[in-house]
């Protein structure tokens, strides 16, 4: 039995202090995972039903095998192992902005890191994901699927600077980066928002906003995210 707490990782950032935690559920009798960032708690390794539906959805909406996969944001890492779980899967490149988490990972400090790190077909990289979507992609370096999870939803951002990808022209610049009949999938933290479905209407071939809905073991209850999916053109 690991101790009842424990502080693995702890760094400043460009974003603020980011930590990993370790604490010992004794109603549940299983290690919980947790990030804050600052005071604020971004994830935990109770709640990953919709993180692994983020990668089941969006691979569901693509055709074909040897798919090129890109996750925006690897936190614990069950959206990324969900995508290998998928026998199409030729390459799969994970970007997170804070090197601190991608290290953590490779240090094997999350029950999945050891599977994510030594995949032949797994890249993590330390890169702005939303500067990428920005850059006019190379021929030769579209996906088949791009699956985001990094804020908490498209009003609600860790940081000013991302609200543009939320736009026409941000998910625009999105679309330039998938393949022929990609698919672009979100992790959103608030029930289905009308108006940014009516933005990825305006610019994909096809879009739903899917309801998740998992138990929550905090409240004896039921919790419940969202996953947008849409498609571009064939």
């Amino acid at each position: 039995m690991s101790a009842r707490f424990a502080e693995l990782a702890w760094q400043r950032t460009a974003m603020g202090e980011i930590s990993l935690r370790r604490r010992r559920d004794p109603v549940l009798e299983t290690d919980v995972y947790e990030v804050k960032l600052g005071e604020e708690f971004l994830m935990s390794s109770l709640f990953t039903v919709a993180e692994i539906e983020l990668a089941t959805l969006g691979l569901a909406a693509v055709a074909g095998h040897g798919l090129r996969v890109l996750v925006g944001g690897l936190g614990l890492g069950y959206t990324a192992l969900a995508v290998l779980d998928d026998p199409r899967i030729a390459s799969l490149e994970v970007v997170d902005a804070l090197d601190a988490v991608i290290d953590w990972h490779r240090r094997g400090l999350l029950p999945v890191s050891g599977q994510l790190v030594g995949d032949a077909r797994t890249s993590l990289v330390h890169d702005d994901f939303f500067a990428r979507m920005r850059a006019v992609p190379e021929p030769d370096r579209r996906y088949d699927a791009i699956l985001v999870d990094i804020d908490h939803s498209p009003r609600h951002l860790l940081s000013s600077t991302h609200s543009d990808f939320y736009a026409v022209d941000g998910l625009r610049r999105v679309a330039r980066h998938l393949a022929p009949g990609g698919a672009f999938a979100l992790w959103s933290d608030d029930p289905p928002d009308a108006a940014f479905e009516a933005v990825l209407s305006g610019v994909f071939a096809s879009s739903a906003a899917h309801v998740v809905t998992f138990p929550n073991p905090l409240t004896g209850g039921s919790s419940a995210n969202s996953v947008y999916v849409a498609t571009s053109p064939r």
